[in-house]
Protein backbone atom coordinates (compact mmCIF):
# COMPACT_ATOMS: atom_id res chain seq x y z
CA UNK A 1 0.00 0.00 0.00
CA UNK A 2 1.25 3.14 -0.87
CA UNK A 3 1.65 6.19 1.64
CA UNK A 4 1.88 9.91 0.73
CA UNK A 5 2.40 10.87 4.02
CA UNK A 6 6.20 11.20 2.95
CA UNK A 7 6.99 14.65 1.21
CA UNK A 8 10.53 14.66 0.50
CA UNK A 9 11.90 17.76 0.09
CA UNK A 10 14.87 16.34 -2.73
CA UNK A 11 14.68 13.92 -5.41
CA UNK A 12 15.31 10.73 -4.10
CA UNK A 13 17.30 7.96 -5.90
CA UNK A 14 15.94 4.35 -5.47
CA UNK A 15 17.37 0.66 -6.67
CA UNK A 16 15.75 -2.75 -6.22
CA UNK A 17 17.33 -4.81 -3.86
CA UNK A 18 16.94 -8.99 -3.86
CA UNK A 19 16.62 -9.67 0.22
CA UNK A 20 16.00 -13.77 0.99
CA UNK A 21 12.48 -12.21 2.51
CA UNK A 22 11.41 -11.19 -0.91
CA UNK A 23 12.36 -7.94 -3.10
CA UNK A 24 12.58 -4.43 -1.64
CA UNK A 25 13.45 -1.11 -2.29
CA UNK A 26 16.35 0.74 -1.26
CA UNK A 27 16.29 5.14 -1.41
CA UNK A 28 19.11 7.88 -1.09
CA UNK A 29 19.38 11.19 -1.61
CA UNK A 30 22.96 12.83 -1.98
CA UNK A 31 24.52 11.37 0.95
CA UNK A 32 21.83 9.54 3.32
CA UNK A 33 20.22 6.41 2.82
CA UNK A 34 16.67 7.54 3.80
CA UNK A 35 14.18 4.49 2.51
CA UNK A 36 14.60 0.57 2.86
CA UNK A 37 10.83 -1.07 1.82
CA UNK A 38 9.88 -4.37 1.30
CA UNK A 39 7.64 -4.09 -1.57
CA UNK A 40 4.11 -3.85 -1.04
CA UNK A 41 4.52 -3.39 2.85
CA UNK A 42 2.22 -1.24 4.49
CA UNK A 43 3.39 3.05 4.58
CA UNK A 44 5.66 2.99 1.90
CA UNK A 45 6.10 6.40 -0.34
CA UNK A 46 4.74 6.57 -4.30
CA UNK A 47 8.46 5.90 -5.53
CA UNK A 48 7.37 5.17 -9.70
CA UNK A 49 8.92 8.75 -10.21
CA UNK A 50 11.80 8.55 -8.40
CA UNK A 51 15.04 7.62 -10.89
CA UNK A 52 16.49 4.78 -10.37
CA UNK A 53 20.45 3.91 -10.05
CA UNK A 54 22.22 1.16 -8.55
CA UNK A 55 25.04 2.20 -8.93
CA UNK A 56 24.80 5.25 -6.24
CA UNK A 57 27.82 4.88 -3.77
CA UNK A 58 24.55 5.43 -0.78
CA UNK A 59 22.61 2.12 -2.26
CA UNK A 60 25.76 0.77 -3.10
CA UNK A 61 27.40 0.17 0.21
CA UNK A 62 23.45 -0.25 1.62
CA UNK A 63 22.75 -3.42 -0.12
CA UNK A 64 26.44 -4.56 0.74
CA UNK A 65 25.56 -4.86 4.78
CA UNK A 66 22.31 -6.25 3.57
CA UNK A 67 23.87 -9.15 2.00
CA UNK A 68 26.34 -9.00 4.86
CA UNK A 69 23.30 -8.99 7.09
CA UNK A 70 21.26 -11.60 5.78
CA UNK A 71 25.07 -14.29 5.55
CA UNK A 72 24.61 -13.19 9.11
CA UNK A 73 28.21 -11.86 9.29
CA UNK A 74 26.64 -7.79 10.03
CA UNK A 75 24.81 -7.28 13.06
CA UNK A 76 25.60 -3.50 13.41
CA UNK A 77 24.79 -1.26 10.39
CA UNK A 78 27.17 1.69 9.59
CA UNK A 79 25.30 3.53 7.12
CA UNK A 80 24.92 7.79 6.72
CA UNK A 81 20.85 8.22 7.23
CA UNK A 82 18.48 10.68 6.89
CA UNK A 83 15.14 10.17 9.33
CA UNK A 84 14.00 13.92 8.99
CA UNK A 85 11.44 13.14 6.75
CA UNK A 86 8.85 12.40 9.72
CA UNK A 87 7.08 14.40 12.77
CA UNK A 88 9.97 15.44 15.56
CA UNK A 89 7.73 12.33 17.69
CA UNK A 90 8.50 10.34 14.99
CA UNK A 91 11.91 11.26 14.82
CA UNK A 92 12.62 10.52 18.50
CA UNK A 93 10.76 6.95 18.20
CA UNK A 94 13.14 6.03 15.58
CA UNK A 95 16.55 7.11 16.85
CA UNK A 96 14.88 5.01 20.21
CA UNK A 97 15.07 2.14 17.71
CA UNK A 98 18.69 2.46 16.60
CA UNK A 99 19.23 1.78 20.36
CA UNK A 100 17.85 -1.81 20.45
CA UNK A 101 21.15 -4.18 20.19
CA UNK A 102 21.05 -7.01 17.77
CA UNK A 103 19.63 -10.00 18.87
CA UNK A 104 17.59 -8.00 21.73
CA UNK A 105 13.78 -7.30 21.95
CA UNK A 106 12.19 -4.84 23.47
CA UNK A 107 8.30 -3.37 24.20
CA UNK A 108 6.16 -0.72 22.96
CA UNK A 109 5.87 0.38 25.95
CA UNK A 110 9.85 0.51 26.82
CA UNK A 111 10.12 2.86 23.64
CA UNK A 112 7.71 5.10 24.76
CA UNK A 113 9.43 5.46 28.07
CA UNK A 114 13.10 5.64 26.65
CA UNK A 115 11.40 8.86 24.73
CA UNK A 116 9.93 10.30 27.73
CA UNK A 117 6.68 9.81 26.74
CA UNK A 118 5.08 6.48 29.12
CA UNK A 119 1.83 6.62 27.98
CA UNK A 120 1.99 7.35 24.39
CA UNK A 121 2.19 3.31 23.77
CA UNK A 122 -0.18 3.62 20.47
CA UNK A 123 1.67 6.65 19.14
CA UNK A 124 4.87 4.70 19.63
CA UNK A 125 3.47 2.01 17.71
CA UNK A 126 2.10 4.01 14.90
CA UNK A 127 5.39 5.55 14.57
CA UNK A 128 7.62 2.42 14.68
CA UNK A 129 5.22 1.76 11.39
CA UNK A 130 6.07 4.21 9.71
CA UNK A 131 10.31 3.43 9.85
CA UNK A 132 11.22 4.27 6.66
CA UNK A 133 14.66 2.49 6.94
CA UNK A 134 13.13 -1.51 7.94
CA UNK A 135 15.33 -3.44 9.13
CA UNK A 136 18.58 -0.61 9.62
CA UNK A 137 16.60 0.99 11.65
CA UNK A 138 15.57 -2.16 14.00
CA UNK A 139 11.69 -1.59 14.11
CA UNK A 140 11.22 -5.67 14.07
CA UNK A 141 12.80 -5.90 17.73
CA UNK A 142 9.90 -4.28 19.17
CA UNK A 143 7.25 -6.82 20.37
CA UNK A 144 4.34 -6.97 22.62
CA UNK A 145 4.66 -6.13 26.17
CA UNK A 146 3.96 -10.20 26.92
CA UNK A 147 6.55 -11.23 24.48
CA UNK A 148 3.94 -11.90 21.29
CA UNK A 149 5.33 -11.21 17.89
CA UNK A 150 2.66 -7.73 16.70
CA UNK A 151 3.07 -5.26 14.25
CA UNK A 152 5.17 -5.35 11.16
CA UNK A 153 4.27 -2.98 8.13
CA UNK A 154 6.30 -6.12 5.98
CA UNK A 155 4.47 -8.53 7.49
CA UNK A 156 4.55 -10.67 10.59
CA UNK A 157 6.77 -13.79 8.50
CA UNK A 158 9.35 -11.42 7.70
CA UNK A 159 9.30 -10.08 11.60
CA UNK A 160 9.93 -13.50 12.63
CA UNK A 161 12.18 -14.47 10.15
CA UNK A 162 14.26 -11.36 11.06
CA UNK A 163 14.19 -12.24 14.82
CA UNK A 164 15.27 -15.92 13.86
CA UNK A 165 18.25 -14.34 11.87
CA UNK A 166 19.23 -12.26 14.77
CA UNK A 167 19.11 -15.05 17.16
CA UNK A 168 22.06 -16.68 15.18
CA UNK A 169 24.27 -13.44 15.60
Amino acid sequence: MMDNYMRYPFNPTRCNYTSPLGPMVLAAHTQCLIGVWFVGQQHQPDWALWPTDSSHPVLLQTAQQLDAYFAGTLSQFDLPMDLTNGTAFQQSVWRALCGIESGQTVSYGTISQRIGKPKAVRAVGSAIGRNPLGIVVPCHRVIGADGAITGYAGGLDKKIALLQLESNF
